[in-house]
């Protein structure tokens, strides 16, 4: 089942796609509440898609962003910070950060350019979507506990985000100003078909610009599975319905600064206004952003040195 949030002459909702069409439920209702009560209202009368503009499937509590892609590390590492391999620590579990949850964006909007940014880059991924809340899971109970999968593209400052790593923390505004999350939610059983025998997801991923492919890789080349995530998300802490879990960035060119760091130089070109940035994965859909212009930072000081007193 595929499962939207819209909106539609003015007013928001949210129901379930079928074919060219949504399906909506009643008026008022939350699609985060359907997926913490696992109940599914009646559906009214079909609206085409081509009539609807499509939001973020849920407003989620948290957002964590992984990194499970071997190539992608290698690759975008030279990129930052000029530096070659993988980190032995990173061999050792589903390492990730927390994105922006009030910086989501629909399927199809338009993305700004974010401020200060010269380097700006997009980043495919697949999320996943938690529905029941849980704590110190395993892998073999967080399963139960997955609801549902959508596409996931975490837009990036490279720029600011290599810069501002250098402090030893980060991302911060390198990756805070837009994700767009969508076309939908698919549910997890729609998605059982591609398991394979190790529990991956054998699902193809694309990622074009104006139309040219610039990336093309299997989900399934991920480190750890889903289950393997929700886990370890929930170790010593609780995630609840709703919280989104990316897959971090697929290899084979799934973003730039993968690309720029093996090249050693930025080719293909960063994003400029007016690039189109379109990703499909398999079982899942597409989505379609525009880059337009954003805001001019503006300006801070730089740190003032004070002197060190010491309290009395």
């Amino acid at each position: 089942m595929r499962l939207a949030t819209f909106t539609h002459q003015g007013l928001r909702g949210c129901g379930v796609v079928s074919g060219d069409a949504v399906l909506p439920f009643p008026g008022g209702t939350v699609l985060l509440d359907v997926i913490r009560t696992g109940d599914l209202p009646a559906t009214g009368e079909p609206l085409p898609l081509a009539g609807v503009r499509l939001l973020p499937p849920v407003e989620p509590p948290s957002v964590r962003d992984h990194v499970t892609f071997e190539e992608h590390v290698e690759g975008v590492r030279k990129s930052v910070d000029g530096r070659g391999g993988v980190p032995d620590a990173w061999y050792d579990a589903p390492t990730f950060y927390f994105s922006n949850p009030y910086a989501l964006i629909g399927a199809h909007d338009d993305v700004p350019v974010p401020p200060g940014c010269r380097a700006f880059d997009f980043e495919l991924e697949v999320a996943a979507v938690i529905g029941k809340e849980g704590a110190d899971l395993s892998p073999e109970q967080a399963r139960d506990h997955i609801y549902g999968y959508t596409i996931f593209n975490d837009w990036s400052a490279r720029d600011l985000q290599s810069r501002e790593m250098q402090v030893g923390l980060g991302p911060c505004k390198g990756k805070d100003t837009a994700t767009t999350l969508g076309p939908w939610l698919v549910t997890a059983d729609e998605l059982e078909p591609y398991r394979d025998a190790d529990g991956f997801l054998r699902l193809t991923l694309s990622v074009s610009v104006n139309g040219e492919e610039v990336g093309r890789d299997l989900l399934s080349n991920m480190a750890w599975t889903f289950e393997e995530l929700a886990a370890y998300a929930s170790r010593g802490a609780r995630i609840r319905p709703g919280d989104v879990l990316g897959s971090g960035t697929c290899g084979n060119g799934g973003c730039l600064a993968e690309l720029w760091g093996r090249n050693g130089r930025q080719d293909p070109p960063p994003l400029q206004v007016g690039d189109v940035v379109e990703m499909t994965v398999e079982g899942i859909g597409t989505i379609r952003n525009t880059v337009v212009p954003g805001t001019s930072p503006l300006p801070l000081p730089k740190a003032r040195i004070r002197p060190q007193e010491n309290p009395r």
